[in-house]
């Protein structure tokens, strides 16, 4: 099943196994169950910490649960976790198998003080960057309470669950078998649905901070960047971000990235907020912010954020990037999660046989169309101009595809369902004006990036697409108000600009201490 690459590296792990525990397989005669045997087998092979037990009675099969013989665990994988759930794997053999994990004392605390019985099943697929996170945050609870339990569950391996739960989107979380949550979740976003104190407790403690010299807002490479030059400078630093690695977490193969080849998305942030925690940098993630008070009497900028917390700083970086945008028609929000998507990598394998259309014709709808083709039974691509504007390249293996219909000058004006699931669009002709419906299962929606920006409105300039106007420096209208990535005017929106802005940004924002009155702690 391992190739001899891998299982050398496995092994290598494995020796940070300090506690035995048993592998406990629930199997039978497909051949899904014979890969999944085969991959056990390798793991039982190279650690004399781990037993592998093929009389497991599990429900669900293929699986397998990670079992220790002195604590109550319960962990359990239902489907091969290779692709990227592979690393999955790794890390809960690790935490059964007794290593320590990353996360902080205080929130390892906060895990181990929930109350109550907590049973999630987590559905993923193998192509899903977004899935390992929720997964390998589930996993480590179950290992630190036994009062949490958890399954991991492949839907495209367990197609009956999927339908008749109606997931249309990964990753798709129940909590004692109603629905708990969908999409990327970490530990701590986790934690702040079940512990619902956590919120104000965060907010107090916002508030008892010191007044910091740079604080920046977001945790994208703009951000990222921007804190860690500012820190360099031996200067108090902040980061206050709804999630660190910002869209980046969304995006599949970044090819790009000078200096480095190939990487993907979810990769390269951890990379970033590693860098950053490297330096001494106060990384406040769950932050998302609500209102900017420029600097009174006191020289001092606030920012407010949702949960009611507040922080001061002699400078700002606003580095909130850019979310998708979208359609914007009736059915859209009723059928998101429930057959509108955004991300075909994600929830891609869910729609396998079935009838699917992407929204918009730039790079990144036709390169969900070529990347659908391939599972799908039928891909729609509706493009509301009059040619697509997706690279030539990219063209030319879009219309090579025999599963593929392009329209322009369509219009998308309905999203159609039957109350559970979506089952059709509507369309206008913009050359007749003619509606047309087109039977399917599955939209794709990808038209392109809106700032996010709407809590700055009043405060500071914005254009009339709502970035945050910015000049040479990096400054905003206001001073001592920075801005850099995505979410301002600077045009191409790529990561590798992004860091740049930011790095500019911060070395503004220092430039504006030193000349100020108020004198740099």
């Amino acid at each position: 099943m391992l190739d001899a690459n891998l299982k050398t590296q496995l092994k290598a792990y494995l020796e940070k196994v300090t506690q035995p525990f048993e592998i406990v397989a629930s199997l039978d005669d497909s051949a899904k169950s014979e890969e999944m045997l085969a991959l056990l087998n390798d793991i039982n092979g190279l650690s004399d910490k781990i037993s592998l037990n093929t009389a497991g009675n599990d429900v669900r099969r293929p699986s397998f649960a990670l079992v220790r013989p002195d604590r109550e665990i319960d962990l359990r994988f239902a489907g091969l976790p290779m692709g990227h759930e592979f690393t999955s794997l790794v890390l809960a053999l690790l935490q059964v198998g007794g290593h320590p994990s990353k996360l902080s004392a205080e929130l390892i605390e906060q895990i181990q003080a929930l109350e109550g019985e907590y049973r999630f099943e987590t559905y993923f697929s193998l192509s899903c960057q977004n899935c390992p996170d929720v997964v390998q945050a589930l996993n480590l609870m179950a290992v630190l309470n036994p009062n949490i339990h958890h399954v991991a569950i492949d839907g495209a391996l367990f197609q009956d669950e999927v339908e008749a739960r109606q997931i249309m989107s990964v990753p798709s979380l129940y909590l004692n078998g109603e629905p708990f949550g969908q999409g990327r979740m970490g530990v701590e976003e986790i934690l702040a649905k079940l512990d619902t104190g956590a919120g104000a407790r965060d907010a107090e403690k916002l508030k008892a901070k010191s007044a910091f010299d740079v604080l920046v807002i977001g945790g994208g490479p703009a951000g990222a960047a921007a804190a860690i030059y500012a820190a360099r400078k031996g200067i108090r630093t902040g980061v206050a971000a709804e999630r660190f690695g910002g869209q980046v977490l969304d995006t599949m193969a970044i090819e790009n990235f000078i200096s480095v080849q190939e990487t993907e998305g979810p990769k390269l942030a951890r990379a970033l907020e590693e860098h950053v925690r490297a330096y001494e940098v106060d990384v406040m993630n769950l932050q998302r912010a609500s209102q900017l008070i420029p600097a009174g009497d006191d020289g001092l900028h606030t920012v407010r954020f949702d949960n009611g917390g507040e922080l001061k700083a002699k400078t700002l970086i606003l580095a909130t990037g850019a979310r998708w945008r979208e359609m914007n028609v009736p059915g859209e929000q009723e059928y998101r999660g429930r057959g509108v998507a955004y991300c075909p990598h994600c929830d891609g394998p869910l729609f396998k046989g079935k009838r699917v259309a992407v929204i918009g014709g730039g790079n990144s709808g036709v390169e969900a169309a070529i990347d659908l083709a391939g599972i799908v039974a039928h891909v729609t691509l509706l493009e509301f101009g009059e040619s697509l504007r997706a690279d030539a390249v990219l063209q030319r293996k879009l219309n090579s595809l025999p599963n593929v219909t392009v329209l322009k000058m369509a219009q998308t004006t309905e999203v159609k369902g039957d109350g559970q699931k979506v089952t059709g669009l509507v369309y206008k002709d913009r050359h007749t004006d003619a509606l047309h419906d087109v039977e399917l299962e599955g939209i794709f929606v990808q038209i392109g990036l809106l700032p996010n920006s709407e809590w700055l409105k009043g405060t500071l300039e914005l254009s009339r697409f709502g970035e945050i106007v910015v000049d040479a420096k990096g400054q905003t209208s206001l001073p001592g108000v920075f801005a850099a990535g995505d979410v301002t005017t600077v045009p191409y929106k790529q990561i590798v600009i992004a860091v740049g802005e930011g790095a500019k940004a911060s070395l503004s924002a220092f430039d504006h201490l030193i000349r100020s009155s108020a004198p740099v702690v």
